[in-house]
């Protein structure tokens, strides 16, 4: 056979061929331009076992450098160092190390920290938990961290500073209302204002932040409905920072949850006067003194106990309790009347507290006036921006006002701009000075939330592989009904960080889908996800033409659970490989169906059944297999450690002989699980 053709048989080079053949055992000559028919056959042969050899060499070596990779830590010089603030949250930790929630979480726990999602640890600790997942850390640079969010809340404290305290008059105090999901917020406001709002919001859980003004005695007490789902976290955080009280509600028949402490830590971190409402005091299986244990693990000691903190027992359902809670709050509020006061007279400046875009009103937001008074006629500026003009003004109970004095909630109309949620709005002193946005310009709300933080993945999908993975993505488009809601979802994301899966935020904007919507995912293989918003007529036919996915929600919850159950089909499985031992062939007793029974002395490590086997010949892997049985004397085994001798039976085709070394390893495939805290079926 000519040598050219042999190479081509063999899928290699003339040359090559000439080079590897006298280390096969075959010398033809380097000029050789022929073999026999016989030579050429052994010579196929031979090649293919190299081939196999070289084969079983290489999955050898990345069997065990993945394993070594597995047990491998980072020399201190090799790791990324992230920078981190005095106290972080371990979503943000997660964030900013980049990797999952629920990994971070773990590693609390080995070192005895057990910490929700959105709770505060200090730098120490962050410090401990990063060295161990393999991070250098330093501390963030001053004033380096604060965002959007902090700098109009500057703002106001700075107003509110400079006000003359002769001018100031005793304002309505407001209250925000916070606690677990489920454990009855919505329906405490219900009880005190007698309207029924929890039957509005799907599935019974508060999705927008809703503001009320009651009277008790005549007192005005302004309420703050934050929505409980975890989801909100960054809606409720802000609630807190308007507020002058708390109301922490926790379930008699419960008791204190993960977002109850997470609600804790955002109350005290504000400095929050707060009383304790014990609801569901109605139901059998309520345990008032139980739950009061509890508090006073997480460090809220009661009266009864001794303690500073009151606890007012209330059944919201059964009307129970409501008057000794309001009587409660108003005496709280008395205790820090000096803090509870405002200028009324000064041009009004307060927090956005929602906002959304009406099909008939345009630009509408929610407005808590915390000092000054807001009239119909005032131009509005966010950020020494123009946002427009009072046209029109209305009271939670959709009444139209002509002012709204400090502390008062009001709905605003003829705003050109939807502002974001937490935006500080501000009437000027001199409107002119006020910068004009074009009327090109996008919903600047839309603009601000994009700044929240949720792990933007398209830095990631830029580099296409990290540490030889490939990340995958889901691309989505985002449309929801308000910008509470919009901030949410995005705010959400946080939790969605994975090194190997993630979602890819590919628009976002407020009102119905629309064609443009329809395109841009055709475009870009993108989910269109609407939070309480449908497509147009002319949106729903043209994504049924192009096989554009659309799903809706009105359950924020829901919305999640199914991004989680696509995120878990594209996380692959992976390989886990563990060495188990090693040991010397003695003697080949006897060739059997599939196999081979041998003689065998364990010298590291153990055996076992169902194991791998690698054969080694010296240095050279010849042959692999797996173990059926182990036996000592006559007997099966679980397993054989080392220093003892055992007989062997194992599948494969390589006939071991005395002096081959087995070595024994477990390879096992698991289905990672994708779990994100505060996602829960219901």
């Amino acid at each position: 056979m000519n040598i050219t053709e042999l190479a081509r048989r063999l899928n290699t080079k003339p040359e090559e061929l000439r080079e590897k053949l006298p280390e096969l055992g075959f010398s033809i000559g380097k000029r050789a331009i022929k073999v026999d028919d016989r030579v050429a056959r052994r010579i196929m042969d031979a090649w293919s076992e190299m081939q196999r050899k070289q084969r079983l060499q290489r999955k050898m070596e990345a069997q065990k450098t993945q394993s070594e990779r597995q047990e491998h830590r980072l020399d201190p010089q090799e790791r990324k160092t992230i920078e981190l603030p005095p106290v972080v949250t371990v979503r943000e930790l997660a964030s900013r190390m980049q990797l999952s929630v629920a990994r971070v979480m773990q590693e609390l726990m080995k070192n005895g920290v057990f910490a929700s999602l959105n709770e505060r640890i200090d730098f120490e600790t962050a410090t401990i938990v990063a060295e161990d997942l393999q991070f250098n850390v330093a501390p963030e640079a001053v004033g380096e961290a604060s965002g959007e969010e902090d700098s109009g809340v500057h703002r106001l404290a700075e107003v509110l500073q400079k006000e003359e305290a002769s001018s100031n008059v005793p304002r309505p105090p407001v209250i925000v209302v916070m606690g677990h999901v489920d454990h009855g917020k919505t329906k405490l406001l219900d009880a005190i204002r007698t309207t029924h709002v929890m039957e509005t919001e799907a599935g019974g859980i508060t999705q927008h932040i809703g503001a009320y003004q009651v009277e008790r005695k005549g007192r005005q007490l302004t309420f703050i409905d934050t929505p409980g789902h975890e989801a909100f976290t960054v809606m409720r955080s802000r609630g807190a920072k308007v507020a002058d009280l708390a109301i922490l509600v926790v379930a008699a028949d419960d008791g204190v949850q993960p977002q109850t402490k997470e609600a804790i830590n955002i109350i005290q971190s504000s400095h929050l006067p707060f009383v304790v409402a014990l609801n569901k005091i109605d139901r059998a299986e309520a345990n008032v003194e139980r739950v009061k244990g509890q508090l006073a693990e997480a460090g809220l000691i009661p009266e009864d106990w001794g303690g500073k903190t009151v606890v007012v027992p209330i059944s919201a359902k059964a009307g129970t309790g409501i008057d000794d809670l309001l009587d409660v709050l108003i005496l709280t509020a008395d205790l820090a009347k000096d803090s509870i006061q405002a200028n009324p007279v000064r041009p009004a400046i307060g927090t956005i507290i929602e906002s959304h875009v009406d099909p008939g009103e345009g630009p509408v937001a929610t407005l808590l006036v915390q000092s000054g008074t807001l009239r119909v006629g005032d131009v509005l500026g966010v950020r020494d921006a123009l946002y427009g003009r009072v046209r029109g003004m209305r009271d939670w109970s959709g009444q139209s006002i002509e002012a709204a004095s400090p502390s008062m909630p009001a709905k605003i109309i003829g705003l050109k701009y939807a502002p974001a949620v937490g935006d500080i709005l501000e009437v000027p002193e001199d409107p002119s000075a006020l910068k004009r946005l074009k009327a090109t310009r996008p919903v600047q709300a839309v603009e601000e939330v994009a700044a929240i933080k949720h792990g933007a993945p398209s830095s990631h999908a830029e580099t296409g592989e990290e540490e030889g993975k490939k990340k995958h993505f889901i691309p989505l488009i985002i449309r929801a009904d308000v910008l509470g809601s919009l901030e949410a979802i995005l705010g959400m994301f946080d939790t969605l960080q994975h090194e190997e899966v993630g979602v890819q935020v590919v628009a976002k904007g407020l009102g119905n889908i629309t064609e443009s919507d329809i395109s841009t995912a055709e475009a870009t293989k993108a989910k269109i996800l609407g939070f309480n918003v449908r497509p147009t007529t002319t949106a729903e036919e043209l994504a049924r033409e192009k096989e554009v996915d659309i799903r809706q929600y009105s359950v924020i919850y829901k919305l999640f659970e199914d991004l989680l159950a696509d995120l878990q089909k594209l996380l692959p499985s992976e390989t886990f490989i563990t060495e188990l031992g090693h040991a010397e062939i003695l003697a080949n007793f006897r060739k059997m169906d599939e196999g081979w029974i041998v003689g065998a002395k364990v010298r590291e490590g153990k055996f076992k059944a169902k194991a791998k086997l690698r054969i080694l010949r010296g240095t050279e892997i010849i042959g692999e297999g797996e173990v059926i049985t182990v036996q000592t004397g006559k007997t099966e085994a679980k397993d054989v450690k080392a220093g003892q001798e055992c007989g062997i039976r194992y599948k494969g085709r390589t006939k071991a002989e005395p002096g081959d070394v087995f070595e024994a390893y477990v390879e096992e495939v698991k289905g990672r699980l994708l779990e994100i805290k505060g996602i829960r079926a219901r």
